[in-house]
């Protein structure tokens, strides 16, 4: 359960996400500090949680100029101060859900093992 300054992920957003995850091999969804991540292994490919701001946001993996990329877009892409590669969005009922796929399924072929990254299909 989530502490009583952040909310709870809608539950719909969460079953969306994990819609996507679930294609990925090895890829599994479980609790985390709070909020919900999916990891491959022990490697975090996605976090999604509500801020003490009232904000969801979505933290993922990208490339390191792909993250100056994110960076430079904006709103509502920001860069995380967890790690080099770590990258957010904001979500809410604007989300292009298309592209959050593109960006997971990135995210998932960064820490997945190579094997594994080999089987996933990317979006078109």
């Amino acid at each position: 359960m989530a502490p009583k300054d952040r909310p709870l992920v809608p539950e719909e957003w969460v079953l969306r996400l994990d819609a996507i995850m679930s294609r990925f091999p090895g890829c599994a969804q479980e609790p985390a500090w709070v909020g919900t991540r999916w990891r491959v292994g022990s490697a975090t490919v996605a976090h999604v949680f509500g801020g003490e701001d009232q904000l969801f946001r979505i933290t993922f993996r990208a490339e390191p100029d792909e993250v100056i990329a994110f960076e430079h877009l904006g709103d509502p892409y920001f860069r995380t101060g967890w790690g080099g590669n770590v990258v957010g969005l904001l979500l809410d009922d604007d989300t292009d859900w298309s592209e959050l796929a593109e960006v997971l399924t990135d995210s998932y072929c960064l820490q997945a093992p190579a094997r594994l990254a080999a089987q996933v299909e990317r979006p078109a």
